[in-house]
């Protein structure tokens, strides 16, 4: 399992009707690598990352994540990966704590230590309410939730969209 690639991909395609969101991917990814998609808007990051988590299928081709079918091994496979979409978006009423405490609850349990740890390094205040924080400040908010659980794959979509300097920095 060490050689097994953590992303792989085979002649994945994506297709909305005539139109082609991914033609025939090939990609391998290692255990400890960072990877990054650039390319213009409509160039198909988000939508690789979409069939990589199993939140849309693939028109042809395969992949696997982990070691993992996300079409077939899909919950096991969330269990495992951080996840923050590039439109982190959540129910304003609650706190960022509220929010944190829950989806760390759907996870099995996250330490509060955990998620106040995360929130100091980025300047977090947790005790707000989510529709009174900033973009910025809601975008930390999505990088706590897909780092609390410590997954052991990483899959962010435009992570520091949002932030000042001092949290791309963090971040990073």
């Amino acid at each position: 399992m060490a050689d097994t690639p953590a992303i792989r991909t085979e002649g994945l395609v994506k297709s909305y009707g005539r139109n082609r969101g991914i033609a025939g991917l090939d990609l391998e990814v290692h255990a400890g690598e960072v990877y990054g998609f650039l390319g213009p808007n409509g160039s198909g990051k988000t939508t690789t990352i979409r069939l990589l988590l199993d939140l849309i299928r693939p028109t042809a081709g395969r992949a696997t994540v982990l070691g993992l079918d996300p079409w077939r091994q899909g919950l096991q496979l969330r269990a495992r990966v951080g996840y923050l979409a590039g439109d982190f978006i959540v129910d304003g009423r609650q706190t960022g704590r509220e929010l944190l405490e829950y989806l760390g609850n759907l996870r099995g349990g996250v330490p509060r230590a955990r998620i106040d740890e995360l929130a100091e390094r980025l300047g977090l205040d947790l005790g707000r309410r989510i529709r009174g924080l900033s973009k910025g400040n809601r975008q930390k908010l999505g990088v706590v939730q897909a780092f609390m659980h410590r997954p052991e794959l990483l899959i962010l979509d435009e992570p520091t969209n949002g932030l000042d300097p001092a949290g791309i920095q963090e971040v990073r």
